[in-house]
């Protein structure tokens, strides 16, 4: 409601003040002509009731993949279970904007060898808003998840990395705790950019910590304005120096993301997603191709 009387009122005294004394012409945001003011305050109440459903704590199989991936599995009574982690991501036809393909692989844990792979051509029709991705892209990706259910049960997977953003959003919400609620699963936001949210940018303390990163694994916590951890910046392996940047979705805590590189190999996390991305290129590649035959 103090969002809404907040835009109410700026809008009115732009109208009415502003705009007849010909002072300044408020620029339009792409956002704001693509959406709507209903539109957005609808999203915005259902993010706030999916967000109570949110748990930022590990289940048990996250604590026992976590000594797996460790190497202690003497310490775990799960040891012997064979876990799985998935990897999701949609990408677009090249010069379009709505037609796309969207992405699940699963792979075992920590040895991460592909198990199942699908992919699927969808329409998104609902327009990119920062801050709203989950309502653009997570209805496809439960899609993918229902066809997995329903073909290889035995290959759900116990933790979901999904690129986009888990916690590390304005309203610490983003698209993996959106999938991550709607699954009922443990999910991991991967980014490839820093989402300026809480006094997080990109100045030159930011690029500083960036350089600090020598190998891959390297790690640094990302501390907004308010004192809080949304996340963490990651260096994925040593041949890329831009870190990604990881936050808790659902159903798991930061100390999973400070773990992240202990628990696979150096570049376990970039050779995952990199396995996603291959293949969902390659299909987009392919039913492009078929498609202007």
């Amino acid at each position: 409601m103090a969002i809404y009387l907040y835009r109410l009122l700026r809008d009115l005294f732009y109208k009415f003040v502003i705009h007849p004394l010909g002072l300044i012409a408020r620029p339009v945001s792409r956002a704001e002509q693509l959406l709507s003011e209903d539109i957005r305050l609808k999203w915005e109440r259902e993010q706030t009731l999916l967000k109570e459903q949110m748990v930022l704590k590990d289940t048990e199989e996250i604590k026992c993949m976590l000594q797996v991936g460790q190497l202690q599995e003497d310490t775990c009574m799960s040891s012997n279970m064979q876990y799985y982690i998935a990897g999701v991501d949609i990408s677009f036809v090249k010069g379009d904007d709505v037609t796309a393909c969207a992405a699940l692989v699963v792979l075992t844990f920590p040895k991460l060898e592909v198990v199942y792979s699908d992919c699927k051509m969808i329409e998104l029709t609902k327009p990119y808003i920062p801050g709203f991705l989950g309502f653009r892209e997570v209805p496809f990706l439960l899609e993918l998840f229902n066809d997995l259910q329903q073909r290889r049960p035995e290959l759900m997977p116990h933790l979901v990395m999904v690129d986009g953003n888990g916690i590390l959003h304005p309203r610490e919400f983003g698209s993996a705790c959106h999938l991550g609620v709607c699954l009922g699963l443990p999910c991991i936001g991967v980014a490839k950019k820093l989402f300026h949210v809480d006094g997080l940018e990109k100045n030159v303390e930011h690029h500083e910590k960036i350089a600090s990163l020598e190998k891959g694994g390297d790690t640094f916590p990302l501390v907004g304005s308010s004192g809080r951890v949304l996340g963490m910046a990651l260096r994925s392996c040593s041949s890329s120096k831009n870190p990604i940047y990881v936050s808790p979705g659902h159903l798991n805590q930061l100390e999973w993301l400070i773990l992240i590189p202990e628990s696979t190999s150096e570049s376990g996390n970039k050779q995952m997603m990199d396995k996603a991305r291959k293949i969902l290129k390659t299909y987009t590649r392919m039913q492009h191709e078929e498609s202007i035959r």
